[in-house]
């Protein structure tokens, strides 16, 4: 993400080996937050990006280095 600023994050998608597709999610300052598994498409890399989206903005933390499994 070169040459962008106030940038909250941002999606990007990579070519693989066999004609597959995944994502890396990067924070503003270019850092990897996340890493997909590899897509057969991009329509497919597509919609694992939308669950990302969808599933970050409402999903809970689960904290299981603990024998509690305590949802934050």
């Amino acid at each position: 993400m070169e040459g962008s600023k106030d940038v909250a994050g941002a999606f990007e998608i990579v070519k693989g080996p066999k004609d597959t597709f995944s994502f890396k999610l990067r924070s503003g300052d270019g850092s990897v937050v996340a890493v997909s598994p590899d897509f057969p498409s991009i329509k497919a890399v597509v919609a694992g990006i939308n669950a990302v989206r969808e599933n970050a903005a409402t999903g809970l933390v689960v904290d299981r280095t603990s024998n509690t499994g305590s949802i934050s």
